[in-house]
């Protein structure tokens, strides 16, 4: 290794240890809670027009999580994300209405209910 090589790798090892990188800020509690209620919403969106009931209730209901959490840039991307993942994950499975499409539903009405209720005993003001 050459001179110029060491002093690039002196370089750096003392860059990284006097300038460490931003800490992050602490992630919420509840967190995860609405992560996982916007992949909900968008299952629901998926699955509830499937089976019979058309219209955009559950992603009105994704503006309103977003809404209320005013979410900077990356944790906006974060919910979006999860959200089109619940969407995904039955838009590949489905094609048609199924009784296991209406287990689905029913399943994630309740989880979603539970999630909301949970944060807002928990959280809420």
């Amino acid at each position: 290794m050459g001179r110029a090589s060491l002093f690039f790798v002196a370089f750096v090892a003392f860059s990284a240890a006097a300038f460490p990188p931003p800490a992050r800020a602490a992630e919420a509690p509840f967190e995860s809670s609405l992560v996982r209620l916007a992949e909900i919403l968008g299952s629901l969106h998926f699955l509830r027009n499937l089976c019979g009931e058309p219209g955009e209730q559950w992603r009105g209901e994704m503006e309103k999580l977003l809404q209320a959490e005013n979410p900077d840039p990356a944790r906006r991307a974060k919910f979006v994300a999860s959200f089109n993942r619940g969407y995904r994950s039955f838009a590949g499975t489905y094609t048609s209405c199924t009784a296991s499409a209406t287990a689905a539903i029913s399943r994630y009405m309740k989880e979603g209910e539970a999630l909301t209720r949970e944060v807002a005993a928990r959280y809420g003001n």
